[in-house]
């Protein structure tokens, strides 16, 4: 596997200076994102399927180990408070459990049973959507986690750094990162673990932006959980609606602190009637304000 060679470019960097080592590891770092951009096409027919089985009500989920585990919990992890999905539709499947989260599990990558078991408990079906990421292509864990979720009927997404692996061979949607070779041979917390964080951050964002859940480039279904994002909320909503910060609060506090109901709020729709208009519009706020207006106008 390519990730797990040696390369003769960095053959004795101990011995670099420490501006040539950090230029040896820059230059790695930007092959990683050329790397995902030579990937684009495929997570672009990755997002867009993943959209159709979200859209019918399904469970997003992330599998893996090690490293590339780790980077995939962190990606899932953070649509909640970013995009506001909803944590009753995300799984977060890593070899080890919460404790490989800050250090090796021993034999946790190598056990196979252990994957497949853990789709099987969350019942996977076919509405729901399975991205399992390695860099080798090969961990046991996630490939079974893979194969299991597959035969359930779920949408399955490979992302490797090596390729005809069976990660990628076995997926639904195949995304290759071809980085090569390591500066530190066999280190893909490096080159590997960048493309997949750049990767898995393009997806995500494109499948939440496709969903709905951004307009006019800002969070608009954030979850305001600390004093700085309810500050944020209010800049949002007074951006997006012109209203002063009063106004702003005063809907956000009527909706329930959700963004894009408060939005409709100043459109003059009831919270009842908001609630009802996103549902038509499938949660996308430019349709949803086209049928307020609509309605305020007197048509339906």
């Amino acid at each position: 596997m390519s990730t797990e060679r040696a390369s003769p470019r960095f053959a004795g960097i101990e011995l670099w200076s420490p501006g040539d080592i950090l230029d040896g590891i820059l230059e790695g770092q930007l092959a990683a994102v050329a790397a995902v951009r030579a990937a684009r096409q495929r997570l672009e027919e990755a997002a867009l399927a993943i959209e159709l089985r979200l859209r019918d009500g399904g469970r997003l989920a992330y599998a893996g180990a090690g490293t590339s585990g780790r980077l995939a919990i962190q990606d899932g992890a953070e649509l909640l408070p970013t995009f506001g999905w909803p944590a009753e539709r995300l799984l977060l499947l890593l070899a080890g459990g919460d404790a490989a989260l800050t250090r090796a599990v021993e034999g946790a990558e190598d056990d196979a049973a252990a994957g497949g078991a853990l789709v099987r408990r969350h019942r996977l079906e076919a509405r729901d959507v399975l991205i399992a990421v390695a860099a080798s292509g090969t961990t046991p864990f996630t490939v079974a986690a893979l194969r299991e979720a597959r035969a359930s009927g779920a949408l399955t997404v490979g992302v490797a750094n090596n390729k005809a692996t069976p990660l990628l061979a076995e997926a639904d949607h195949a995304v290759c990162l071809d980085t090569g070779v390591e500066p530190i041979a066999g280190s893909t917390r490096m080159n590997a673990g960048t493309a997949q964080r750049v990767a898995l951050i393009a997806l995500s964002s494109l499948v939440m932006i496709r969903l709905g859940r951004v307009y006019r480039g800002m969070m608009v279904e954030m979850q305001a959980v600390n004093t700085k994002l309810v500050r944020r909320s209010e800049n949002i909503l007074m951006q997006l609606s012109g209203s002063d910060r009063e106004a702003a609060r005063a809907a956000l506090d009527r909706a329930g602190g959700s963004l894009k109901t408060a939005i409709l709020l100043l459109e003059g729709c009831d919270p009842a009637e908001a609630a009802a208009i996103l549902d038509r519009a499938g949660g996308r706020l430019h349709a949803a304000k086209d049928i307020a207006h609509r309605r305020r106008g007197g048509k339906r």
